[in-house]
């Protein structure tokens, strides 16, 4: 489950929330908009939160901030490290991954940011089912990502990576599993659930599925 990525987030962890912050110039135009994005999702949610990808907790935050009850997984010790150490012990973070996790009942709503393309398609489509089965009607997958409208668009995001001699940024969606809208929405609807997608900057959509 991208756990092939995991050496990468352990040799981020300590300068990951300077790159949010737009310091990173190559990744600047991908957080464009964090703050408002985290800000986005935690307004989507509601009850008890269970949190995929927790990395250094800033996501987490805003949701407890919010009134909600948040149990985190994150699978890189160094992340939950600093998570916990951000967080105290307001929430709960749990070792796992998107398809490997300790049980979880009574859950309302399924989050993650910059992460879920961690997955292949056959993983995504994977863990969806699972959260259906997870979620009551009613019951909410508000993830943000950066996703494409066509592999097209995908392609072409490349192509001005390199261009504007972006070349670690060019590597990054050359290597992961960044997939497309398209592919996002039958996987949702096949699981069960209403879904709709929002742009959020050049490369990151919000997207909100709803169980049937």
């Amino acid at each position: 489950m991208g756990l092939e990525f995991l050496d990468v987030f352990e040799q981020w962890a300590d300068s990951y929330d300077e790159s949010v912050g737009g310091n990173n110039r190559e990744y600047k135009a991908v957080f464009a908009g964090y703050e408002q994005i985290l800000e986005a999702v935690t307004a989507l949610s509601k009850g008890n939160v269970v949190e995929f990808g927790v990395g250094t907790g800033n996501l987490t935050k805003k949701l407890l901030d919010s009134g909600l009850k948040v149990t985190g997984i994150e699978p890189s010790v160094p992340m939950r490290g600093i998570a916990e150490a951000k967080l105290g012990t307001k929430a709960k973070i749990l070792d796992g991954d998107f398809l490997h996790f300790p049980e979880i009942i009574n859950v309302d709503t399924i989050v993650s940011t910059y992460a879920f393309h961690h997955l292949t398609d056959v993983e995504k489509d994977e863990a969806i089912a699972k959260y259906g089965k997870l979620l009551s009607k009613g019951g909410r997958i508000v993830f943000a990502d950066t996703m494409f409208e066509s592999v097209e668009e995908y392609n072409n995001a490349i192509v001005k990576a390199r261009e504007q001699g972006f070349h670690n940024l060019a590597k990054d969606l050359e290597t992961e599993y960044y997939t497309t809208i398209p592919i996002l929405k039958s996987i949702l609807e096949n699981s069960g659930f209403t879904v709709s997608f929002n742009r959020c900057n050049h490369f990151v959509w919000l997207m909100k599925g709803e169980k049937r």
